[in-house]
């Protein structure tokens, strides 16, 4: 493996959520601007303490008072504690119940990361509570302010990769409860834009990455553990965590009403069987490929979104090299796969 690649490795968790979480000067210059404090939503989760961080980084490094509240149900207390000792706000908050949320800290920039995904097969009704009715209330309580809100590009149909992936603009098919859900989150967002006269930006993202999770991660593990690796959802998107945490943030800034949808993703249109193939020779372990590659995938193109937000800074070469090593070293993982080889919708 190239040294170069190697060379700013993040060799412990505290290396790597500093990394995950370093603003760029652009950010913290945009921050130094914010005129209120900032209050984020459902942060218990992969995503949001690092970006949460991030946040507070730039309030503190742009000399800004205002403080960044990290909200969350906090059922694991130990994301709540690591918050707190980076040095930000944390409130325990049931997002389904309004009296919690209208007690929360008022707020012009407000990020709302909840959703409900994984276990959509088993408990539908939550899934469609979770995405449908929690923006009703958020907006309710912050109207006319700078929402986000994150989607996902589930909400798009399988497309042929050599098409480069779906288009912001593209008709929404979603296929399954999910993806069904997910589009009913963006159009009660959509619907209080408008009725509400509320700034919003819709965020559809195709899959973050970082060192204990992704779907790079996903196949260095099973490439790791000589397990084949199923290739019948032969094409992917990937963004690092570190760009997708400072592309959101920017994203904050181009709210509008009527509601702006922007896709997030890494550039390029990745081989599920050709990732496979390098990490195993990264790893120097012989690969083992299963399933055939379908015609179509679930791909995103964010390329009309770089000139509003930015375009991600960590290449695919260095996402596979670090997470190969983080894989050899045995440093922590979530253990939480992705399922990017579903093809149906059920999660």
């Amino acid at each position: 493996m190239s040294e170069q690649l190697l060379a700013d490795f993040p060799e412990s968790v505290e290396a790597l959520e500093d990394q995950l979480s370093c603003p760029p000067e652009d950010l913290i210059e945009k921050f130094a601007s914010v005129d209120s404090d900032v209050v984020m939503l459902g942060v218990g989760g992969k995503m949001g303490p690092t970006m949460a961080r991030m946040a507070h980084r730039c309030m503190q490094q742009s000399g800004n008072p205002h403080k960044v509240f990290a909200v969350s149900r906090f059922s694991d207390p130990e994301v709540q504690r690591r918050l707190n000792d980076w040095g930000l706000e944390t409130i325990s908050c049931d997002l389904f119940d309004p009296q919690q949320v209208a007690s929360l800290p008022d707020s012009r920039w407000v990020l709302n990361l909840a959703g409900f995904k994984f276990g959509a097969k088993t408990k539908p009704t939550m899934t469609w509570a979770t995405n449908c009715i929690i923006p009703s209330i958020v907006c309710n309580r912050y109207q006319g302010s700078n929402v986000l809100a994150f989607s996902t590009g589930n909400v798009y149909p399988m497309v042929l990769p050599e098409g480069g992936g779906s288009l912001a603009t593209d008709p929404p098919v979603p296929d399954g409860e999910y993806p069904m859900a997910a589009l009913g989150r963006e159009r009660m967002y959509e619907y209080f834009s408008e009725a509400l006269e509320t700034p919003v930006v819709i965020i559809r993202l195709n899959y973050a990455t970082e060192l204990r999770y992704g779907v790079l991660q996903d196949i260095a593990q099973q490439v790791h553990d000589q397990q084949p690796v199923d290739v019948s959802m032969g094409y992917v998107n990937v963004i690092w965590l570190g760009d997708a945490n400072a592309m959101t943030l920017r994203a904050l800034f181009t709210c509008q009403s009527p509601a702006r949808v922007l896709n997030m993703t890494g550039p390029d249109v990745l081989s599920v069987r050709e990732m496979a193939n390098q990490v195993g020779g990264m790893l120097d372990i012989p690969v083992s490929i299963s399933g055939t590659e379908a015609a179509t995938a679930l791909l995103n193109n964010s390329h009309a979104s770089y000139p509003l937000i930015g375009a991600p800074q960590m290449s695919v070469e260095k996402i596979l090299a670090w997470g190969s090593e983080w894989i050899r070293r045995g440093l922590p993982m979530y253990g939480k796969p992705t399922k990017f080889q579903v093809r149906d919708g059920i999660y």
